[in-house]
C-alpha cells in the first residue's frame, strides 16, 4: 500500500520535474550535479594562457551560465609599479583556474564588506566574463562591460550580479566586470605625478580593460564590434569621461548606459588645483614622506607598507568625506580629460553614440548628514562644498529650496517617524539634484542638439526602496540584476524588475531598449529624449520595499519637468568652476 503511494505520488511530481527541467536550463545542469553528473568545465585559450572557468551552480536564473573570473588584465600594480601607468600582462601557454573573484583594489569601504583588508590587495586589477552555457568563438554575441561606482575610493566589481542580469535574458549576450585602482592608489594626482605622465591611472586601468576586451572577448563567444559600456556613479562618471575622450583615436565601445552619474557629474579640477595639493601633501604627511625632495617623493612613496599606504589614503579621505568634497578623484589631465567635462560635453566634439542614461529621485540620501536641523547648517554645507559661490547665491539657494523651519508649505517639511533633522529632507533634495539629477539631464540635453546625434533615452527612477532613503543611489542596480530579494517583494516588484531589466538588456544588445521584447513584450515604448524631450519614470507611487501597500505605477513615459527651476540654477552655477 506504502509503495502504491508512493508511485502516485511521483506520477503527480513527475509533470512538474519535467517542466522545471525543460523550462529552466541551469536548474537540468544543477541537478545533474546533484546526482553526480560530470559537468565539464569551460576553457579558453587566450594569448596570456589557458583559462578554466566554472559552470555557476546556485543562482535563481532561468538559464545556465558559465563564468571565467580573477583574470588579470594587467601586471600586478606592486612594489615600482604602484602609481604607474597598467602595464599588461604577457603571454603565457600555461593553464590557469579562474573560478573566484580577485580580490578588491584597495579603499574606503562605505560599508563593512567580509573579510575586511584580508579581502583587499595591490594586486587586484582582474576581469570578470560571464556568458550563457554553450557559447563558442563564432557566435560573436553583444557584449556588457559593467563599471562598478564607489566614489573613485571603494567598491568592486562584486557588487553587480552579472551572472543574475546574463542568466535572466532569453536573448544571449556577455557581460565583462572588472576592478580597476581606487583611493590614491588610482588617483595621486599632482603636479609632480603630471610630470611623471601618471595622473589618473584609475582610469588607464578602465581603458586597458577595454583594449583587453577588444583583443580577448571573441575567444569568450562575444562580438568586439558590439560592445556597450555601463555602470554606475563613479563607473556612470567614469564612462563619462570615456564618452568625451576624443583623443584615444581608438573605437573601444559602441553604445553607453550612464547611471546615476555622467560626464558633467561633479566637479572635476585640474590635477594643480589648491584641492588636489593639499590633499597631496596630506597622503604624504600620513606616512613620513613629507619631508622628501620631489625627486625621492614617489619612491618614498612606494616603499610604504601596503597596510600603512591604505590606511593613510583612507585617513585623506575620511577627512573631506563630510564635505562631500572627496579625495583621490579624476582631474583635467590634458589626455583622457583634455578639459571641463561641461565644455566638452557643449562643444558637441565627444564620440557619438548611443546612450542610456538617468538619475534616482532621491540621490543625496546617502551623502549628507541625517541629523540636520539648522537652516544654517544647510547654507554652511554649500558653502564648503562650492566655495565659489558668493554670499548672494547661497541665498539664493536657500529661497530655492524653502527652509521647513519656516514655512509650513515647504516640500521639505520633515513629517516621516524617524530619527532625522528638520533640514535632512531639503538637503538631501538640494545636493541630489546638484551632484546627480540636474547634470544628467543636462547631458540629455546637449547630448541631442543636433539631429544628427545618436539618441538618448533619459529615466528617473522613482521607486521607493525604504522609508528613509527613498529611491537612492544606485538603488535601479537590484532590478537591472533581477535580484531575487527585490522579486520577493510583490509582483509588482517582480514585474518592474523584469521591466527594467528588459529595457537595458535590450540596450546592451541593440542600442534600442524596445527591440529585445523578452519576457515583458507589453512594456511601454521608450522614445529617444529629442522626441519631445520625455523620459521614463520608473515605480512611481510605489512604496511596497518600503513596507507600505501602494502599488503605483510600474513605468510611464511623459515629460520631463521634474525639478526644472532647480536645475536652471546649478547649471548657471556649473558656468562658474571654482579653479
Amino acid at each position: 500500500m506504502a509503495s502504491s503511494i508512493k508511485f502516485t505520488s511521483w506520477l503527480i511530481v513527475l509533470p512538474v520535474l519535467v517542466a522545471a527541467w525543460l523550462n529552466y536550463p541551469a536548474l537540468q545542469q544543477s541537478l545533474q550535479q546533484w546526482m553526480g553528473v560530470a559537468v565539464a568545465s569551460p576553457v579558453v585559450t587566450l594569448p596570456q594562457g589557458r583559462l578554466t572557468g566554472k559552470y555557476m551552480i546556485g543562482g535563481s536564473w532561468p538559464n545556465p551560465v558559465e563564468s571565467f573570473m580573477g583574470i588579470p588584465y594587467a601586471l600586478p600594480p606592486v612594489g615600482h609599479l604602484r602609481f604607474a601607468n597598467p602595464v599588461p600582462v604577457g603571454n603565457s601557454s600555461k593553464t590557469f583556474e579562474v573560478t573566484e573573484f580577485g580580490p578588491r583594489c584597495p579603499g574606503k569601504q562605505l560599508l563593512k564588506i567580509p573579510g575586511g583588508r584580508a579581502a583587499e590587495s595591490e594586486d587586484c586589477l582582474t576581469a570578470n566574463v560571464f556568458r550563457p552555457k554553450g557559447v563558442n568563438e563564432t557566435s560573436k554575441l553583444p557584449v556588457g562591460v559593467y563599471m562598478h561606482g564607489g566614489a573613485f575610493n571603494r567598491g568592486t566589481s562584486k557588487m553587480h550580479d552579472s551572472a543574475s542580469m546574463v542568466g535572466w535574458s532569453n536573448e544571449p549576450f556577455i557581460i565583462v566586470s572588472f576592478n580597476y585602482r581606487l583611493g590614491a592608489l588610482g588617483f595621486l594626482n599632482s603636479a609632480l605625478t603630471k610630470r611623471e605622465g601618471l595622473l589618473n591611472v584609475g582610469l588607464k586601468d578602465q581603458v586597458l580593460l577595454m583594449e583587453w576586451v577588444q583583443e580577448n572577448v571573441a575567444k569568450f563567444g562575444g562580438d568586439p564590434g558590439n560592445v556597450t559600456l555601463f555602470g554606475l556613479s563613479a563607473g556612470a562618471h567614469s564612462i563619462g569621461h570615456h564618452v568625451a575622450n576624443i583623443n584615444s583615436g581608438k573605437t573601444l565601445f559602441h553604445k553607453v548606459a550612464i547611471e546615476s552619474g555622467g560626464i558633467t557629474s561633479r566637479a572635476v579640477h585640474s590635477y594643480d588645483s589648491q584641492l588636489h595639493k593639499t590633499q597631496f601633501r596630506e597622503l604624504a604627511a600620513e606616512v613620513s614622506c613629507n619631508n622628501c625632495p620631489d625627486s625621492e617623493l614617489l619612491a618614498c612613496l612606494r616603499a610604504v607598507s601596503f597596510d600603512d599606504i591604505v590606511e593613510a589614503q583612507a585617513t585623506v579621505f575620511a577627512k573631506y568625506n563630510p564635505s562631500v568634497r572627496w579625495a583621490w578623484q579624476p582631474v583635467i589631465d590634458n589626455d583622457i580629460i583634455s578639459r571641463r567635462p561641461l565644455d566638452t560635453w557643449k562643444s558637441g566634439n565627444w564620440h557619438k553614440v548611443p546612450i542610456l542614461t538617468g538619475s534616482n529621485h532621491n540621490e543625496g540620501t546617502m551623502y549628507v548628514p541625517t541629523n540636520m536641523s539648522k537652516p544654517q547648517e544647510f547654507k554652511e554645507f554649500f558653502a564648503t562644498l562650492l566655495p565659489q559661490l558668493s554670499e548672494q547665491e547661497v541665498e539664493v539657494l536657500a529661497t530655492l529650496y524653502p527652509d521647513p523651519s519656516e514655512d509650513p508649505t515647504s516640500p521639505y517639511l520633515e513629517t516621516r517617524d524617524a530619527p532625522l533633522g528638520s533640514q535632512f529632507k531639503r538637503v538631501e533634495a538640494a545636493y541630489g539634484h546638484y551632484a546627480y539629477v540636474c547634470p544628467v539631464r543636462q547631458n540629455a540635453i546637449y547630448g541631442s542638439a543636433s539631429p544628427a546625434d545618436p539618441p538618448i533615452f533619459l529615466y528617473h527612477w522613482a521607486q521607493n526602496r525604504s522609508v528613509i532613503a527613498g529611491a537612492n543611489h544606485g538603488d535601479q542596480m537590484w532590478y537591472e540584476t533581477m535580484d531575487p530579494a527585490v522579486r520577493a517583494v510583490s509582483p509588482t516588484q517582480a514585474d518592474l524588475a523584469g521591466w527594467f531589466h528588459g529595457y537595458v538588456t535590450s540596450f546592451i544588445i541593440t542600442g534600442d531598449p524596445n527591440a529585445v521584447k523578452g519576457r515583458y513584450p507589453d512594456r511601454p515604448e521608450w522614445k529617444a529624449f529629442a522626441d519631445g524631450g520625455k523620459t521614463m519614470v520608473f515605480g512611481l507611487g510605489n512604496d511596497e520595499p518600503a513596507g507600505g501597500n501602494s502599488v503605483g505605477t510600474k513605468a510611464q513615459f511623459t515629460k520631463d519637468t521634474w525639478a526644472e527651476k532647480e536645475c536652471k540654477f546649478w547649471w548657471e552655477q556649473s558656468a562658474n568652476p571654482e579653479d
